[in-house]
């Protein structure tokens, strides 16, 4: 098995990392010993708030923050060109920001939106790191995806082509790398308790199916330790997809079920 990553001593980046599962991130990289933690988030404020937390905690004062838009891919290129420049070179970057725009089938906007944050962010991050990662023949990458970019999310078109978008990159990326001495993890959790889950899912699934956002961020560290490529935090997520590549008509057709059960009413209109 191929040696596993070493978060001691690292510099890392967390794209999104102002609150849920980057925020959890943040501080699980802090506490495991990285030497330093650069939280980026589209909200300022936020990634302001998550760095002073972590070096209140911390007496070396491992972490900073930053503003970045990751739809900007001039500004993702500046952002990791400053942090190689003034903190050293990044070993670690959890690309990580996402977005659930839209409702259905979606509108020009929300799929936009979707593509830009859940897709196109992770090719400007890329793009901006892997080429430094491959010259120094070390690194490794972490997408955040989605259970639905395994499966699919049928309230929201814009939302599960994306994520299923987002997973083909990963896997591109893990194939095309691997020999640059870069590994690449994808992270495809199901319901998780963050700022951006959607009510109708706690509403409508099981409630103590929903993981706490440090649990994700353990299993991710977990994937790092072994460079394990496929990220589930929910392990019934791999039974889903294995039932969903042997018979993709009948679970089709369970699909439909579930949303009839779950939104008799829309349906019904």
């Amino acid at each position: 098995m191929p040696e596993g990553f070493a978060i001691t001593g690292s510099v890392a980046v967390v794209t999104g990392g102002g609150s849920g599962i980057g925020r959890a991130l943040c501080h699980a990289l802090a506490q495991a010993g990285a030497r330093h933690v650069v939280v980026t988030d589209l909200g300022g404020a936020a990634a302001d708030a998550v760095a002073a937390a972590i070096n209140a905690a911390y007496p070396r004062k491992p972490a900073s923050a930053m503003q970045l838009d990751v739809t900007d891919a001039a500004a993702v290129a500046r952002a990791i060109d400053t942090i190689e420049r003034e903190i050293g070179p990044v070993a670690l970057v959890c690309s990580n920001a996402g977005v659930h725009a839209g409702e259905g089938l979606g509108d020009a906007d929300a799929w936009r939106r979707s593509l830009d944050v859940n897709l196109l962010a992770h090719v400007h991050v890329a793009g901006a790191v892997l080429p430094r990662m491959a010259a120094r023949r070390s690194g490794h990458l972490v997408i955040t995806a989605s259970a639905a970019g395994l499966l699919t999310d049928f309230r929201c078109a814009p939302y599960a082509a994306s994520k299923h978008a987002a997973v083909a990159l990963a896997e591109w990326l893990a194939i095309t790398h691997a020999d640059d001495g870069i590994a690449v993890s994808c992270v495809c959790p199901e319901g998780v308790k963050t700022g951006m889950t959607r009510p109708d899912s706690i509403r409508t699934g099981a409630a103590n199916a929903f993981l706490a956002p440090e649990d994700v961020a353990r299993a991710i560290l977990d994937a790092l330790a072994t460079r394990r490529f496929l990220v589930l935090p929910h392990p019934r997520v791999a039974d889903y997809e294995q039932r969903r590549a042997a018979d993709r008509e009948t679970w089709l057709e369970r699909m439909r079920a579930v949303r009839r059960k779950l939104t008799p009413t829309r349906v019904a209109s």
